[in-house]
């Protein structure tokens, strides 16, 4: 309900419940689960529910609802709980709240649905789709427009299932063997990721809890974002600005590799954000880092020339919605102005740049409105750059998040 109603980010509502409650490693598993299996399969949840609901969804009371989700979700997606028990706990919890009222309703409604057949649509027509892969009809038309229908559903197939773990290694304090033995001597299912200095972790780790990550040995951060400033290729002494940069992942990583010697800027709008960037850097011990207050769109006299910007620009994060599935249900109009605000920024990086400096342009989504076409648009506007590197990852092709990167080089004087 907090994400719902306040938008609040799942993983941030979800942490700030676990700090006040004492719960088992094994229910904590559990509520993780049901939480982000109904936000990702609400679409779906919905469509069934209405169909033994007489009155409106959004006329039923809201712990209601979310009880009754929670329910469903376990009944058709969760093999080891029994019917019988979802159904028990759910009216349990109503009792147990302010909508006690709804107990009998809730315990109907959920015996009506055990008694009969679930069927859901199985065309390829948007509005089955919709349904099938709980994801927005205007999101699968952005996925159909740019990459038609056979990717359009492998990409929504991708988004219901559950990500890995992925650990970036920070190279100035370990390396990815010692790290690698150390974890499984502490019992975690660990191994090594695509590219050097990752693992991906499969279980057996609270991350936040583990020793060697709160003695800095490692932070989180996808396989694709990790190749990005690989792609960027940051070298020891050199100057680096990061726009956009909470809560720091890209920015921790750009420090590993010039082996906390150089200096890197990293900026973002809120100071609560930037204060993320600056205890993340602290843990992890990279001192070359200084984290700002400050606009990406507007130029800084301040902050001089350098070798290198990162521009990980604000955008749709339909990448990354197996992550944070409350993305999804975000209204498009948000989007509307989100590619000029995107070219605001990548021009803005290009003032900042040395000659012979180069920029690295990335997002956390597919759509090409946010990628290929700002990045055409900066190429078309500034002759003095070419295009180096351009990637799409696509999460059924590349094994990572929806990711976009491209390198742009400035030509010298």
């Amino acid at each position: 309900m907090d994400v719902r109603k306040n938008n609040a980010y799942s993983n941030i509502t979800l942490n700030s419940v676990f700090k006040d409650i004492d719960i088992t490693p094994a229910d904590k598993s559990l509520a993780t689960a049901v939480f982000y299996g109904v936000l990702d399969r609400t679409i779906t949840l919905d469509y069934v529910l209405s169909n033994f609901i007489k009155t409106p969804l959004k006329k039923v009371a809201p712990i209601t609802l979310e009880v009754l989700r929670s329910a469903l979700y376990q009944i058709m997606f969760m093999d080891k709980i029994p019917h019988s028990a979802a159904v028990n706990e759910a009216v349990r919890l109503i009792k147990s709240s302010k909508e006690r009222y709804n107990a009998s309703f809730t315990n109907g409604v959920l015996r009506n649905i055990l008694r009969s057949e679930i069927k859901l649509p199985d065309g390829d027509d948007v509005k089955s789709l919709s349904i099938i892969y709980s994801c927005p009809e205007w999101i699968i038309n952005s996925f159909i427009s740019d990459y038609g229908l056979d990717v359009a559903k492998q990409l929504l197939s991708r988004s219901l299932e559950k990500p890995p773990i992925t650990l970036r290694v920070n190279t100035t304090k370990t390396d990815e063997i010692v790290l690698l033995d150390a974890l499984q001597q502490d019992g975690v299912c660990v191994q090594k990721g695509m590219l050097e200095n990752s693992l991906v972790i499969s279980g057996g780790i609270e991350v936040a809890k583990n020793r060697y990550y709160l003695d800095g040995m490692f932070h989180i951060q996808d396989i694709s974002s990790q190749t990005a400033i690989k792609i960027l290729a940051p070298k020891k002494g050199e100057r680096i600005l990061d726009m956009c940069a909470a809560p720091g992942g890209k920015t921790f990583t750009i420090a590993e590799y010039l082996e906390n010697n150089g200096e890197v800027i990293a900026c973002d709008l809120y100071e609560q954000r930037v204060s993320l960037i600056k205890k993340g850097a602290v843990r992890l011990g990279l001192s070359v880092i200084s984290a700002k207050i400050a606009d990406a769109t507007v130029h800084n006299d301040t902050f001089g020339n350098f070798d290198a910007v990162l521009c990980d620009v604000p955008c749709s994060g339909l990448g990354v919605i197996r992550r944070k599935p409350e993305i999804k249900y975000k209204n498009i109009d948000e989007y509307e102005n989100i590619s000029n605000i995107q070219l605001k920024i990548l021009e803005n990086a290009a003032t900042y740049l040395n000659k012979d400096g180069r920029i690295l342009y990335s997002t956390c989504t597919v759509r090409k409105s946010e990628n290929e076409q700002v990045v055409r648009a900066f190429l078309d506007k500034y002759s003095d750059y070419e295009l180096k590197y351009e990637q799409t990852f696509l999460p059924h092709i590349d094994g990572t998040d929806g990711f976009y990167c491209a390198l742009l080089q400035k030509a010298g004087d």
